[in-house]
């Protein structure tokens, strides 16, 4: 029976990386932004790590099987994995939050995960949910701290906002700090995935409120590092590119997240629009 079990979900696992894009699972190099901040993530799926004398924390640990190059990563940067002491989350999809049982069990690090969402983490995933399974079901892990809008995470002389930014999933969080004297911003996520219902969503009534509240939030704030959850939000790619040419961060573009966030509501207002003319 257990290898049966076994062998069915190394198959779904297997039919699910099938589905992914490349650049999620694709290793890019480890890179500082600015300060004690520092990109260890794919080429697309965003893990961020901060450094302090305490121990670090990390934010987003993707797949299960993205754990593996996540640590690569924080090592190369001449860091130790088991010094992480706090992960994090941009939000309770997979893709950012599968890995996050395995790499608890590595580092025994403390999760802190928005309370809105936090149920649905310890255990598995959402049931009702107006995705696919393939974005809500992931391994448990135990929650340590059920975070608030507003609240602070300290270590080692950095502090990490948690801004409740919903709509996307009801617990998705932007997190913003302070580097190098530098507003960094790194969005959850303001996108309305394909599927998404945006009226009269009886799972989640209040989706589109929720997004509004996002975006007046997002336009509100001051930055200078524009981040986000996935590479391509912030087109980390061609910056990466351009470190060291310059004197010049390639990672500080206050318009580029002006332009980023306008262009994501111009989306979602789009999806709403058509769903209300229905």
């Amino acid at each position: 029976m257990k290898s049966l079990l076994l062998t069915l979900l190394v198959l779904g696992s297997t039919l699910f990386a099938a589905g992914q894009p490349s650049a999620w699972m694709e290793p890019f190099p480890p890179h500082k932004i600015a300060g004690n901040l520092y990109y260890v993530g794919s080429k697309d799926l965003a893990s961020y790590l901060i450094t302090t004398p305490e121990g670090h924390i990390l934010i987003n640990s993707s797949f299960e099987e993205s754990v593996p190059l996540i640590r690569d990563s924080i090592e190369k940067l001449g860091f130790k994995f088991t010094d992480v002491k706090i992960l994090l989350i941009s939000h309770a999809h997979s893709d950012h939050c599968a890995g996050s049982a395995e790499i608890i069990k590595q580092t025994k690090a403390q999760y802190f995960i928005m309370e809105q969402d936090a149920a649905a983490v310890e255990s598995g995933g959402a049931k009702k949910t107006r995705l696919k399974a393939d974005y809500t079901q992931f391994t448990p892990a135990n929650v340590d701290r059920r975070l608030k809008d507003g609240d602070e995470v300290k270590l080692g002389g950095s502090t990490l906002a948690a801004h409740l930014t919903p709509g996307h999933t009801r617990d998705c969080t932007t997190w913003t700090m302070k580097v190098d004297g530098l507003n960094a911003v790194i969005i959850g996520s303001p996108n309305v995935n394909p599927g998404y219902i945006l009226v009269g969503n009886q799972d989640y009534p209040g989706i589109a409120t929720d997004y509004e509240r996002t975006f007046r939030f997002l336009k509100a704030q001051p930055v200078d590092l524009f981040l986000g959850a996935h590479g391509g939000y912030y087109d980390m790619n061609a910056k990466h590119a351009l470190l060291g040419t310059s004197s010049t961060n390639p990672f500080i573009d206050p318009e580029g997240y002006q332009r980023y966030v306008a262009d994501r509501e111009k989306a979602f207002l789009t999806e709403l629009a058509k769903q209300q003319a229905k």
